[in-house]
């Protein structure tokens, strides 16, 4: 029997069409929330209010290859949470109805009941394409790691295999939640979920995590170099024997010039961990230690390898039930925000161990998070930088209403994030610049998906005829370049602007901004140099000139700053590709 094209994966209604709906651009923007945000200016973390799927387009070109780590914690698919509008289809103008940005009726949240035909599949709908784009933001040393429980952990695993591929499983972590839930039902109650490891390439190497005490009290010994424990030198467990490496059979010499062999219980003959080159560099060092032992009554000395406790780690169980659990996750938002108004969120100590072991560890490292609650990544971020370095977050929540004193979770993350940052302060009040850390980055830059700044071309007649009747087939047209000539959005602001040109052009949106005055025209000038904006509503060729003298990669103007005049444009293409500089009209 041929089985065709037939081959293992996994399948489900409506897969056929996620790719479409991958590959359909955003026609939205982020628009910066100032008064929302924390020290906009110097920042480099990110809260992002809108539908995570629409963000992740338009991270796209900007964080292509950038983020170091990837933490999510989505719904469930419990039966009673399912926080997405019935119908995302449509894209950024579902979303503006939903989130009170356009005139019509709000789309309400929906549960994804298990009566529902496609209960697995909505839920797997929803998570597809988010997964796939987000593995185009992991950087080559990246991972990801999502939070899950039994309702669709054997769904996950099958479709991040397909995403990821199963090559770059990393794990999966059973963690304790800390309370057994389900009391009043039947069968087993819940008491622990499931995080599930994935990264971009097969050469990611998992990180390991601190000593606790117990572990520490193994480092007895102490010497010039620091506390240091012990471990025999003969080759203990699986491939212990002389046939297994015959090289590290070998003799050295004891302490009272006796030489001794590797040999292990019974009298068999073993082996030592390495070679005699290797060896004689240890005993150079000082990291051999011998010992007398008691062997069949009588004393004998046998060699020990020294290894120290400063800087190291040891190597994660997939089990966490040492670390805290729901209820106390909910105890840390509580002081934070002083009320109980966010159910189930996961503790900051749960973000803190992932990245540790995912070694995110230098002011270059980014962490993003697009299901992001009520902001335990930014929080545990925050709580880690200010022990050594200066990580990145960008965070992504949809502003679903609460019934509580937030209007929406969307502001419960900033809210949250926010004073984190101001109990770090408070906590280490005085010692910033004791310990070094007076640069500490206890901000974020707040922004919200919205509609582009400028106008789209719209070939619909009806739309743009002055009583709502077709007027004739020139008139529409005439009417789109009529508004071409200007083509930003009213009330759109340079920083609204700025925020589009930055994303389109592939910067990030914290790249560092200079204003500038060229030839009497407002410049932004981005990264250096490398990218400059003028947003002016009237050019001049002696502004596009001072631009080009300045030799950035690439210069951006509006359409609208050249006013209709043909000439100056021309003119302005010609003094830029002289130089050998991209000229982008908007």
């Amino acid at each position: 029997m041929d089985p065709g094209k037939e081959r293992f994966g996994l399948t489900w209604p409506g897969k056929a069409d996620l790719m479409r709906t991958i590959q359909q651009p955003s026609v939205g923007t982020l628009r910066p929330m100032r008064g929302e945000s924390v020290d906009f200016d110097a920042t480099q973390n990110m809260i992002i209010e809108g539908d995570n799927l629409e963000v992740l387009k338009l991270l796209q070109k900007s964080y292509h290859g950038k983020v170091k780590l990837i933490y999510i914690d989505p719904p469930y698919n419990t039966g009673n949470e399912f926080i997405y509008p019935d119908n995302f289809r449509e894209g950024l103008q579902d979303y503006l109805r939903y989130s009170g940005q356009v005139d019509g009726d709000g789309l309400r949240l929906s549960t994804n009941s298990e009566s529902d035909g496609r209960y697995h599949s909505n839920w797997l709908n929803m998570m597809y394409p988010r997964l796939f784009l987000a593995r185009n933001l992991l950087r080559d040393d990246g991972a990801i790691f999502v939070s899950v429980d039994d309702s669709e952990v054997h769904n996950l695993r099958a479709l991040m295999n397909e995403i990821f591929g199963e090559e770059c499983f990393v794990g999966q972590i059973v963690r304790a939640t800390g309370t057994t839930t389900g009391q009043d039902a039947g069968g087993f109650g819940k008491s622990f979920d499931y995080i599930i490891g994935y990264a971009r390439d097969t050469d990611f190497e998992l990180g390991g995590i601190p000593l606790d005490e117990g572990d520490e009290q193994r480092f007895s010994g102490v010497d010039d170099k620091g506390n240091y424990g012990v471990l025999q030198l003969r080759k203990t467990g699986n491939a212990d024997r002389r046939e297994d490496r015959p090289t590290m059979y070998y003799g050295i010499a004891a302490p009272d010039g006796a030489v001794v062999y590797p040999i292990g219980p019974g009298g068999y003959q073993s082996r030592w961990r390495f070679g005699p080159d290797r060896y004689a560099e240890y005993e150079g060092s000082g990291f051999i230690e011998w010992k007398q032992v008691d062997r069949n009554g009588t004393q004998v000395w046998s060699p020990y390898v020294k290894f120290y406790l400063e800087g190291r780690t040891k190597r994660p169980s997939p089990l966490w039930n040492d670390i805290d659990g729901n209820k106390k996750a909910t105890i840390e938002v509580k002081s934070l925000l002083g009320e109980r108004i966010f159910d189930n969120p996961k503790p900051t100590e749960l973000v803190r161990r992932l990245l540790q072991i995912s070694q995110v560890n230098s002011p270059s490292d980014l962490v993003l998070d697009f299901f992001a609650g009520s902001g335990t990544t930014g929080d545990a971020v925050l709580r880690m930088n200010a022990i050594d370095s200066n990580r990145r977050f960008i965070l992504v929540q949809l502003p679903e209403p609460t019934a509580g004193p937030y209007p929406t979770i969307a502001a419960i993350t900033r809210e949250r994030v926010r004073r984190a940052g101001k109990a770090i302060v408070a906590e280490r009040a005085g010692k910033l610049d004791l310990d070094g850390r007076a640069d500490l980055d206890l901000g974020f830059r707040a922004y919200k998906l919205t509609t582009s700044n400028f106008k789209p071309w719209d070939g619909d007649p009806a739309r743009f005829s002055a009583d709502g009747q077709q007027q004739g087939l020139f008139a529409p047209v005439a009417r789109q370049l009529e508004m071409a000539a200007d083509n930003v959005l009213p009330g759109r602001s340079a920083d609204d602007l700025l925020a589009e040109v930055l994303l389109r052009s592939g910067f990030e949106l914290t790249a560092p901004v200079e204003r500038l005055t060229l030839a009497g025209a407002a410049v932004f000038s981005v990264a250096e140099g490398s990218l400059l904006v003028c947003l002016e509503r009237a050019l001049t060729i002696e502004a596009i000139e001072a631009m080009a003298a300045r030799d950035p990669a690439q210069i951006v103007c509006l359409e609208t700053g050249f006013g209709g005049n043909d000439a100056l444009k021309v003119n302005a293409v010609q003094a830029i590709k002289a130089r050998g500089v991209e000229l982008r009209v908007v």
